[in-house]
């Protein structure tokens, strides 16, 4: 049964498949394991728990994929938020290589989900890096080196200006960039649907509308919604962004940060080899990113802009169109037919949160824009984790995750504060990939 109601208007849910909406909890149930938050995470952890022979509910307050599961840009990149470069700057080699690795087993799940539950989600090889500032092509060149030489990554190289030019057809883009064919992009609202088909045929019991509102702490613990409850021997909190005062002891860790997207009308193929030569998925080093890509019935879809504020600019479209301009101002007379925003959660270091709260609650968030991979690989990590396998959770342990400045309370003046803090003490030079950036957000 197809439905759209309560679902963030977008290009992806106009293009959405295996779009059915599922029951709200209105009883009692009981489980092996519940799974709060119906996103990447929260939806992979099902798929894995089920699969080992778990009884699993999982609990959506909106609808499935509603968050940033549904609404971000696509892209499925290599590493973590931070390149192995500044990770091994921090952690040392022996532990960047084992994040690295982590890393790229995400890119292994995504793909071999996709392939086994035969997701129709526009899969397509290719992430490209790139930069306004000549200054850069330095630390890309010492980056794709790193990577070639000290952890066997053949899939990336360099790219001069004049390379990123005629891929591109920017006048933005001064610093030449890098090309990652091991990186993808995909249409991620479909692979989150294709997810959830996969958890329902497992035996997942899936419910919507069915906001946590309490969970108690002892075991079996017991999960309240405002018309059901489920009581359960283990729990996954995988509300990401939208985790809000359901566990205080985490959510200072992360900020919720508003991206906003467009989708244009559909280009002719000619216009749309142009500006995307290889129909790769791009994304620049600014502070306030820059990423896109072309969709299959060749739109540009262009992510631009953030805001720290419970509102979203308006009208939302002109917002994202004048971000567009500045990378593509040759598109100016062409019509813009969707745009949207959405929540994502990043943390102070932005490095991915995993951890163990109590001995049955677990928890993953704080992506930081490495949602697709990093998230699809949390949910198998929750997994391991409840069946008594704690290597690679033990991994993410040991990345120490900092409180936002204020806490929940004053997380969002502080934003800001805390970003130039943590940049100033972990930039050596102006080509790190973390920027310092001022209070306003610009780039110094």
């Amino acid at each position: 049964m197809q439905s759209i109601s309560d679902h963030p208007d977008s290009y992806y849910l106009a293009t959405a498949k295996d779009l059915i909406s599922y029951p709200q909890l209105t009883e009692s149930v009981k489980a092996d394991v519940c799974i709060i938050g119906g996103g990447f995470t929260g939806l992979l952890s099902a798929v894995n728990l089920a699969e080992r022979g778990y009884k699993v509910t999982l609990l959506e307050a909106n609808k499935i994929a509603w968050g940033a599961s549904g609404r971000n840009g696509g892209h499925v990149g290599s590493g973590h938020n931070k390149d192995v470069l500044q990770l091994e700057s921090e952690y040392g080699k022996l532990f960047t290589q084992e994040l690295w690795a982590t890393a790229e087993e995400a890119k292994s799940i995504v793909r071999n989900r996709i392939d086994q539950h035969q997701i129709d989600c526009d899969l397509t090889p290719g992430s490209m890096k790139v930069s306004d500032n000549p200054a850069d092509a330095d630390h890309f060149k010492r980056y794709v080196d790193k990577l070639n030489t000290d952890y066997n990554y053949e899939h990336i190289s360099c790219l001069s200006e004049t390379e990123v030019f005629e891929m591109l057809h920017s006048p933005l883009f001064k610093g030449g960039g890098t090309l990652d064919m091991g990186g993808m992009h995909l249409h991620p609202l479909n692979y989150a649907l294709g997810l959830a088909k996969a958890a329902k045929d497992a035996g997942v019991d899936i419910y919507e509308d069915s906001r946590v509102i309490y969970y108690s702490k002892n075991q079996p613990s017991t999960v309240s919604t405002e018309n059901g409850q489920v009581v359960a021997d283990q729990i996954v909190l995988a509300c990401n962004a939208y985790l809000d005062k359901l566990e205080r002891r985490i959510a200072g860790k992360i900020m919720p940060v508003n991206n906003f997207m467009l989708a244009t009308e559909p280009l002719e193929q000619s216009e749309a080899d142009f500006i995307n030569r290889d129909n790769v998925c791009v994304h620049d080093n600014k502070f306030h990113i820059h990423y896109f890509r072309m969709s299959a019935d060749n739109r540009l879809l262009f992510g631009g802009g953030e805001n720290y504020t419970r509102k979203f600019p308006h009208p939302l479209k002109d917002y994202v169109r004048e971000t567009m301009l500045e990378v593509y101002p040759e598109l100016t007379q062409k019509r813009i037919d969707y745009a949207w925003g959405g929540s994502i959660a990043v943390t102070v270091n932005r490095m991915s949160h995993l951890g163990k709260l109590e001995p049955n609650v677990f928890f993953a968030h704080g992506f930081s824009g490495h949602g697709i991979a990093l998230a699809s690989l949390a949910g198998t990590v929750m997994a391991e984790a409840i069946s008594g396998t704690l290597d690679r959770l033990d991994i993410f342990s040991k990345i120490k995750i900092p409180t936002f400045p204020g806490g929940t309370l004053l997380r969002w003046p502080g934003f800001y504060l805390g970003m130039l803090y943590y940049c100033l003490l972990y930039t050596s030079d102006a080509a790190d990939d973390t920027p310092c950036v001022d209070l306003g957000g610009r780039r110094i």
